[in-house]
């Protein structure tokens, strides 16, 4: 059973079917094969259920905080200050890459659009100042996953609402990892250019005095994270209230911008339908297909399966993350997460490992799989900025960046408390 559905999940992305097409074939065919009962008919239920949680509602609002930021200038002003302050260290600009998709991520929520924003801005500096273009594309390949780990995070609301965890201990616990996955990021960066110094351009003229000027444009993103975060932990919002009242300030920004123009909020509401109408569409057929799986006896199975083989913890951890890794070079993350995390989660609990540790773990492996070949997601968004030359070209500068998420991967196993010391301080005060 166990090989005839996932051979079934390849053989139908295999066919580039949509995404949440395939998920939902996938549980028709199960359905069909391995049970007499018509499950199909739940999926109306299920769809509709899958849609109207109240966690979700900030899916669609955290988008759109993040097409106002976009499309209000708000990440040119960003980009201009972290190159004022980061592109004197060897890699000049690809720095500013990284440190623009940190601050751009506190507000943002998604890697996609962390990639797509912080790419538009810095794609013409790699002609300007003679950048090595693989490794500065890679880089905001790379720093664009870190929409995902540092919160705000779509990704981390979802795992908190399939396996019923605290969002904002899920924050909480995303904070520290992204930070220093961040500064491990520049350090890759640091390395490459110190072995092939051909590698890094040239860097922005910059004193103290434009960088100090530059800082107004920080204050934005920090605005935001303040109002979205804050309101969540002194009590006054919940996480999908929080989104809302960032969508406010955001709207507020643009508007002491003088950017808030109906043109621009048409654009980030068409903007925002978009994405929310896919991401929801693989929710639902997602949702449909672990029902089917868990009907027809699937998860018991696996979970079965798992037990017989006599795994140790650490054992069975290392095979779930191999796990992850092979199956984030076929399938895009979200789904991926989205069908494995009911499955596994219990089975890692079980083991001893704490679910707020595990969910960041998935973020981490999910930002891997972001910019893996062949599917990697992150990979085609720059390359779609970019608008010329091949695909191996950012395929060949993200190869060290993967290299620096593994590390981030097991040193989490090593030390967990990098996860956990965070929300387990606050909430013990």
């Amino acid at each position: 059973m166990i090989g005839t559905a996932l051979g079934l999940l390849l053989a139908l992305l295999g066919l580039s079917l949509p995404v949440a097409a395939a998920l939902a074939l996938l549980g028709f065919s199960l359905g069909s094969l391995f049970t007499p009962i018509p499950l199909h008919l739940a999926l109306g239920e299920i769809a509709w259920s899958a849609s109207t949680n109240a966690l979700l509602v900030s899916v669609p609002l955290f988008i759109l905080l993040g097409e106002i930021l976009l499309r209000s200038g708000i990440a040119d002003r960003l980009y201009g200050a972290m190159a004022a302050w980061l592109s004197w260290l060897p890699g000049g600009l690809m720095h500013a890459n990284i440190g623009s998709c940190m601050a751009f991520a506190a507000t943002s929520g998604s890697s996609v659009a962390t990639a797509a924003t912080i790419g538009t801005v810095a794609m013409p500096q790699i002609r300007r100042f003679g950048y090595g273009e693989p490794l500065f594309l890679g880089s905001l390949a790379a720093g664009g996953t870190l929409g995902i780990l540092i919160p705000p995070s779509i990704n981390l609301i979802i795992y908190g609402w399939l396996t019923q965890t605290s969002v904002p201990q899920l924050y909480l616990a995303g904070f520290l990892p992204g930070i220093v996955l961040g500064l491990a990021f520049m350090t890759t960066i640091l390395i490459c250019c110190l072995v092939r110094p051909s590698l890094s351009g040239a860097a922005p003229a910059s004193d103290w005095a434009s960088r100090i000027a530059s800082l107004p444009g920080l204050l934005p993103p920090l605005a935001i994270f303040l109002v979205v975060l804050g309101s969540i932990y002194t009590g006054w919002a919940t996480a999908t209230e929080s989104a809302a009242l960032g969508v406010v300030a955001a709207l507020v920004l643009a508007a002491c911008y003088r950017q808030c123009t109906v043109s621009m909020l048409l654009q980030a509401i068409d903007g925002t339908m978009r994405t929310t109408g896919m991401i929801m569409l693989i929710v639902a057929a997602a949702w449909f297909l672990n029902f089917v799986l868990s009907a027809i006896g699937l998860v018991n199975a696996l979970n079965a399966f798992i037990t017989e083989l006599g795994l140790a913890p650490g054992q069975m951890l290392f095979a779930i993350i191999a796990f992850y890794i092979v199956l984030g070079c076929f399938m895009e993350p979200l789904p991926m997460m989205i069908v494995t995390v009911p499955v596994i989660t219990p089975v890692i609990v079980s083991a001893g490992y704490d679910p707020i540790w595990f969910g960041i773990m998935v973020v981490l492996l999910c930002e891997t799989a972001m910019i893996t070949p062949p599917v990697g997601v992150n990979l085609f968004v720059v390359q779609g900025v970019r608008g010329r030359g091949s695909i191996n070209d950012v395929i060949i500068g993200v190869l060290p960046f993967i290299g620096s998420l593994l590390f981030m991967i097991g040193l989490i196993v090593a030390f967990p408390d990098i996860v956990l010391w965070l929300p387990r301080t606050l909430t013990a005060r």
